[in-house]
C-alpha cells in the first residue's frame, strides 16, 4: 500500500509540475480532475439512493472550467448563468419521472455537488490566469498539500488523540497541529512567489492550513454518511480524485478572494 501512495504521489507531482510550467496543459489536467471529482461525488451520493442526475451533474461541472478557459462572460456574474440553466433542466428532467418523491432533494444535492466540486475547484483556474499565476498556484498548492503530508506524517506515526472520531476514526489532534505548523513552514518558504513580508506570509498559512482542514473533515463528512471510505479507487493506495483535491476545495476560492481584494 505504501508504495502504491508513494508511486501515486509521484505522479501527481509530475503532473503538477508540468502544469505549473504549461497552461494549456494545465486547463486540461484541472478539467479532468473537476470531471472526474464529480464523477466520484455523485456516485457516492447513489449510497444514499438519492434521485440525482449523476451524468448531467458532471456535464455541467466540466462547462465551468471551459467557460474561464475560453473566457466566456456573458455577465459579470457568469456562474449564476450556468447554475440557473442547470437548475431548469433539472426541473424538466424531473417532470419525465413517474414518481415526484424526492425530486428537491435530487435537485438541490445535485446543485450542491456542481457548487461544492466543480465551482470551488474551478478558483483554481482563476488563480492561475492571475499576474504571476504559476508562482501563485504553486505557493497554494504547496501551503495546503504540504499541511496534508504533515497531518498525515505525524499523526499516523505520533497521534493518540483522536480529533473528531464521529467523523474520521483516524485524524488526530497532533495530526492537525502538525499540518498547521507545516502549512505555516510552507507559507514562509513562498515568500519568493507571494512577496508578503513573514508575518503577513504566518496569517495566510494559517488561515489555509486551517480551511484545508476544514475541508477535508467535510469531505469525510460526506463520505461517512454516505457509508464509504475513499471516494474512488483512482489512485491506488491513496483513494480517489476526490480525496486528494477536497483540501483546496476551500482554500482555492478564499486565497482568490483574497487576492483580489488586498493585492499581490
Amino acid at each position: 500500500m505504501f508504495k502504491k501512495r508513494i508511486a501515486s504521489g509521484l505522479t501527481l507531482a509530475a503532473i503538477i509540475l508540468l502544469a505549473a510550467a504549461r497552461l494549456w496543459f494545465f486547463n486540461i489536467a484541472i478539467t479532468v480532475f473537476i470531471a472526474l471529482a464529480s464523477y466520484e461525488f455523485f456516485t457516492i451520493l447513489e449510497k444514499k439512493r438519492i434521485n440525482i442526475y449523476k451524468y448531467f451533474g458532471t456535464g455541467i461541472a466540466v462547462l465551468i472550467p471551459f467557460s474561464i478557459i475560453f473566457r466566456f462572460e456573458p455577465t459579470k456574474g457568469w456562474e449564476l448563468l450556468f447554475i440557473c440553466l442547470a437548475l431548469i433542466f433539472l426541473f424538466l428532467m424531473q417532470f419525465r419521472r413517474r414518481e415526484t418523491a424526492g425530486v428537491t432533494v435530487g435537485i438541490s444535492t445535485t446543485l450542491f455537488g456542481v457548487l461544492y466540486v466543480a465551482w470551488f475547484l474551478s478558483f483554481l483556474i482563476k488563480i492561475r490566469y492571475m499576474e504571476g499565476g504559476p508562482g501563485l498556484f504553486f505557493a497554494l498548492l504547496l501551503i495546503t498539500k504540504s499541511g496534508d503530508i504533515g497531518a498525515y506524517l505525524i499523526g499516523s506515526s505520533f497521534g493518540r488523540t483522536l480529533l473528531i472520531p464521529r467523523i474520521s476514526a483516524k485524524k488526530t489532534v497532533e495530526g492537525a497541529l502538525a499540518g498547521l505548523l507545516f502549512s505555516c513552514l510552507s507559507a514562509l518558504a513562498s515568500k519568493p512567489f507571494l512577496h508578503f513580508n513573514y508575518p503577513h506570509l504566518l496569517v495566510i498559512g494559517i488561515c489555509l492550513g486551517v480551511l484545508g482542514q476544514l475541508g477535508d473533515l467535510s469531505e469525510s463528512l460526506i463520505k461517512r454518511d454516505c457509508g464509504v471510505k475513499d471516494s474512488g479507487r483512482f489512485l491506488p493506495g491513496m483513494g480517489g480524485i476526490l480525496d486528494e483535491v477536497d483540501s483546496l476545495l476551500f482554500t482555492a476560492p478564499v486565497f482568490y478572494f483574497y487576492l483580489s481584494i488586498i493585492g499581490k
